[in-house]
């Protein structure tokens, strides 16, 4: 039975846009957790950012020891929220590309729907620019396959976005998270690459220089701006503490002066 709709928090919207973001040359990947309701609407909760073991401009590829290492933290959050959770969606980017899946992803979408007819895939489509506004736009495509004459096509899933008024920690650590992340895959890369016995000196060199590049792009435009992003939220928050503070010290201010009004003798 196909989904109604999907319900994506905007704090998991959130995560899953500034891993987009975080790239413009390769795909990123992660997975959705959630849990659909009696309605048939899938209520999107968390999410786990995957490191890729391959990084290509047209395609994502991670390990089976991180899918399963996904299960067992929906697994966890169940527990630590008391609700059903489990891994039901997964997503990825489309750098400088349409929104719309590729025959590949339509077919993945179909393997991961023998396993649960309920999972759903998101695509984001980044650093498009508009020709006639030269203005940079982000869609967000939500979507489903389905078998027709021995081949798949897509079906478009209704996708809302629920306003959250604070990170939860289901999303605050993979998102705290992001900056290790890719930096584990530069050190992959590297490494993959790096042989000093073997390599003369000018590619000993030009490897360990693009490294380096790699590693200060992700400083300046990841963990940086994740960074004042965070301080900002933590300012706003403290000033709604405050406020809150003395909002309840004004109410019980009023509240003692009522209770002198009521001793007084009439």
């Amino acid at each position: 039975m196909s989904l109604k709709a999907v319900s994506l928090e905007s704090d998991v919207f959130l995560v899953c846009l500034t891993h987009a973001l975080s790239t413009e040359r390769e795909e990123v990947m992660g997975l959705l957790m959630g849990e659909v309701d009696e309605e048939r609407i899938l209520h999107l909760s968390a999410v786990t950012i995957l490191r890729r073991s391959d990084k290509q401009p047209d395609r994502v590829e991670i390990s089976p020891e991180q899918q399963t290492d996904a299960s067992i933290k929906a697994e966890q959050l169940a527990k630590d929220l008391k609700r059903p959770m489990r891994v039901v969606g997964w997503y990825h980017s489309h750098p400088h590309i349409t929104v719309w899946p590729s025959h590949v992803d339509v077919r993945t979408q179909a393997n991961y729907q023998q396993m649960d007819d309920g999972f759903v895939g998101l695509i984001f489509s980044v650093f498009n620019e508009d020709k006639a506004t030269k203005h940079s736009k982000i869609q967000v495509t939500c979507f489903q396959s389905r078998e027709v004459n021995s081949s798949f096509e897509r079906v478009e899933v209704p996708l809302r976005i629920v306003p959250s008024y604070s990170i939860s920690p289901a999303c605050l650590s993979p998102l705290v998270d992001l900056p290790k992340i890719l930096l584990q895959e530069e050190d992959e890369a590297y490494s993959s690459v790096s042989d000093e016995e073997r390599q003369d000196l000018l590619t000993r060199i030009h490897n360990a220089s693009v490294y380096t590049k790699s590693v200060c792009h992700v400083m300046e435009m990841v963990s940086g701006p994740l960074l004042h992003n965070l301080e900002c939220r933590l300012a706003a928050n403290q000033r709604r503490i405050q406020g809150l503070k003395e909002e309840k010290a004004q109410l019980q201010e009023k509240l003692r002066a009522y209770e002198r009004a009521k001793m007084l003798p009439v």
